[in-house]
C-alpha cells in the first residue's frame, strides 16, 4: 500500500502559473475587443454614408415631382409624408442615424441645393475618428 506522501508527487498548476495562464487571456480578450471595437465603428460610417445617399435619392426624386426641395423648415420629415403630386412617401420612414441622432438638413446647403449631415458618434460638428462628421457634399452624392 502507498500512503499519499510517501514519495509519489502529484503534478499539478501553481499559483503563479496560473495567474500568468490568466493574464495572457486577458491580454488576448482586450486585444479582440479593441480589433472588434474597430469594425463596428467603420461598419456604423458606413451605414451613416449609404443612409445619406438614400436620402439624397429620395430628395432628388422630390425635387423631379416637385419641382423644388424641401425648405430647411420642412425638413427631411416631407420626405416620409405623401404629398399632392406623389402618392407615396419618397421614404418608408424617416431613421435616425447609427449612433440614433437625426440627421440634419439645410436648404440651402453649404455647396448646393441642400445638405444632408451627420454629427457622428458625439452629436456635434468636428471630430475625428468615431466622432467623424458626414455630409452629403463630402461624400460626393
Amino acid at each position: 500500500m502507498l500512503c499519499p506522501n510517501s514519495g509519489s508527487k502529484r503534478s499539478a498548476f501553481s499559483l503563479v502559473e496560473l495567474i500568468v495562464v490568466m493574464v495572457i487571456l486577458g491580454l488576448l480578450a482586450g486585444l479582440v475587443v479593441v480589433q472588434t471595437r474597430g469594425y463596428l465603428i467603420r461598419s456604423r460610417q458606413k451605414i451613416a454614408e449609404t443612409e445619406i445617399a438614400t436620402l439624397v435619392s429620395a430628395l432628388e426624386t422630390f425635387y423631379a415631382n416637385e419641382n423644388r426641395y424641401p425648405s430647411s423648415d420642412e425638413g427631411l420629415e416631407v420626405l416620409a409624408q405623401p404629398s399632392e403630386n406623389y402618392p407615396e412617401p419618397y421614404i418608408r420612414k424617416l431613421t435616425k442615424d447609427p449612433w440614433g441622432n437625426a440627421y440634419e438638413y439645410f436648404s440651402p446647403g453649404s455647396s448646393g441645393p441642400y445638405e444632408v449631415i451627420c454629427l457622428g458618434a458625439d452629436g456635434r460638428e468636428g471630430g475625428d475618428g468615431e466622432n467623424r462628421d458626414f455630409s452629403s457634399g463630402t461624400l460626393g452624392v
